[in-house]
């Protein structure tokens, strides 16, 4: 079946619902959720969303603790934007219904988190993703020009290449008209004609065997983007997040220990009660995450343990019990009473830096494209996020794509020739053994080769062994009847492949990737 309308989104998170709201008002929006409106990497997030909002804080200020903690890597021009546009899409989210927390005078609650100067992290709780998935979810639920397709799983992005023409890297002009669509309730091929698309496909959390990320995160926009030939830029930047919630039974995702708890005043310490980071920087444990990961990650393994200590135990325990409700709760849940107990912690893969390059549009390399949110690389974070910015930056974003496709939008036409999925050959895969092993050699792979400290030994090996999985998954596939399992492992081993290829190619170390082979930058 042939689907057409104006906007494709594919994804549901911040970046994606806010696209198609005020995309809605220029035209009939399709919005591709592969699970439900409700599963995204945004309602994961705990911290909250940067903006300054009051004295003393500044332009100026924010702009400069970002460029900090991207370790002289990133686009001053992308962060200057960011941060200038910030309050005006926090008014936004505030039309939308967002509750962010305020005192007794009716000022907003602003949390500090490492790498900040000042407080300016608006927040719900300790659980603000959630609370502006729920309040954007309400609006596009009742939106008439949006239709939302849940359990709808984007396979491929159409290009000339299904027009049956050769592209590569060097094709001038690659141009998106929709994408193959998997409805995952009938396993039925739909084909979506759009004349602008918009990639707001989120993290690649599955990659590794821990994540803060849901199960969802594959890596899907950024990987689709690549066998397409568009440019996917400084994926060798991984961010590992410092305090994520050590259980040795926990599934994906990992519970987060959010990075507000130690801006509250939380304190990081050895399994023996010592501290420790103030022998790693200045900051001590609000430094920025790649130096607390860091530096963790070495503790652990010169004293043989398998995490640190969060101590909260010395702030007021009313106060943190209404700060952070659902840490308190998660953590009592395992007999850690967090108000009287030290919290076990460990870095865990979080967020990647790098992904489809957009420029100050959002537009990516690929005409009729867009892309915001983590799948996206705007040149923000540089070598290392700043906390709290990622939700800033998917919401800015997603306002500038829909600013200039407004502008092309009635230029553009359906590309009527796209032919419908050819499934003729394939059958169902004898052994979905064969793809679940798989699936977990990669995050075995990518957990014990390319994690916070490298070598070109490491990756060498890891690239060896991809190569292997890569070459049996793409004849399983050749082969197969379409299956959202066997895409998604198509996917992370392409994001493995990227991630790989890109960390070989820098010569020192820098931010989030640290490599033992350089040690110091060049």
């Amino acid at each position: 079946m042939k689907y057409k309308y104006d906007f494709l989104v594919i994804g549901s998170g911040i970046a994606g619902i806010s696209f198609a709201l005020k995309a809605a008002s220029h035209g009939k929006v399709a919005l591709l959720c592969k699970t439900t409106l409700e599963e995204s990497n945004t309602a994961f997030a705990q911290g909250g969303i940067a903006s300054v909002t009051y004295p003393p804080d500044n332009f100026e200020k924010h702009i400069n603790d970002t460029l900090v903690a991207g370790d002289g890597h990133c686009c001053r021009s992308a962060v200057e934007k960011v941060v200038t546009e910030a309050p005006a899409q926090i008014e936004e989210l505030l039309n939308w219904g967002v509750d962010f927390d305020r005192d007794a005078k009716g000022l907003f609650d602003l949390h500090k988190e490492g790498g900040h100067s000042e407080h300016r992290i608006l927040h719900h709780k300790d659980n603000t993703g959630y609370e502006i998935q729920k309040s954007l979810i309400e609006q596009v639920r009742n939106h008439p020009k949006i239709d939302v397709f849940e359990h709808f799983f984007a396979i491929e992005i159409l290009t000339q290449h299904h027009l049956g023409e050769i592209v590569t890297h060097h094709t001038p002009n690659i141009e998106c008209y929709g994408a193959y669509v998997l409805d995952q309730r009938t396993n039925h091929i739909h084909t979506f004609l759009s004349k602008i698309t918009l990639l707001a496909t989120g993290g690649i959390g599955s990659v590794y065997l821990t994540t803060t990320n849901p199960a969802i995160a594959t890596g899907d926009g950024i990987a689709m983007v690549h066998r397409a030939r568009g440019a996917i830029q400084d994926m060798e930047f991984v961010q590992f997040h410092p305090t994520a919630l050590y259980h040795p039974k926990s599934e994906k995702p990992t519970f987060l220990i959010t990075e507000a708890i130690r801006g509250y005043g939380a304190v990081l310490r050895t399994k023996s009660g010592k501290e420790f980071m103030q022998k790693y920087d200045a900051r001590g444990s609000l430094a920025s995450r790649d130096i607390v990961a860091r530096a963790i990650d070495n503790e652990m393994k010169i004293h043989g343990h398998d995490y640190v200590y969060l101590d909260v135990t010395h702030k007021n325990a009313d106060e943190t019990k209404a700060h952070f409700p659902n840490i308190y709760r998660k953590c009592l849940e395992l007999g850690i009473d967090i108000t009287k107990d030290y919290i076990p912690v460990s870095p865990t893969q979080h967020y990647v830096c790098g992904g489809i390059k957009v420029d100050l549009n959002a537009r990516t390399t690929i005409s009729r494209l867009y892309a915001a949110g983590e799948c996206s690389r705007t040149g923000l974070h540089g070598a290392n996020r700043l906390a709290s910015n990622s939700l800033t930056e998917a919401i800015v974003y997603a306002n500038s794509a829909v600013k200039d496709a407004e502008k092309i939008l009635n230029e553009l036409t359906y590309n009527e020739h796209i032919p419908n999925w050819n499934d003729e050959g394939t059958s169902l895969p004898e052994e979905m053994v064969l793809i679940t092993q798989s699936f977990r050699e990669v995050e075995q792979i990518m957990s014990n080769y390319v994690g916070i400290v490298r070598s070109n030994l490491r990756l060498t090996r890891a690239m060896k062994r991809l190569e292997i999985i890569f070459r049996e998954t793409e004849d399983l596939f050749e082969r197969s009847v379409v299956s959202r399992e066997i895409c998604e492992l198509r996917n992370v081993i392409s994001i493995a492949y990227l991630i790989i290829k890109q960390a070989l190619r820098r010569k020192e170390s820098r931010g989030l990737h640290y490599t033992v082979d350089y040690p110091n930058r060049n």
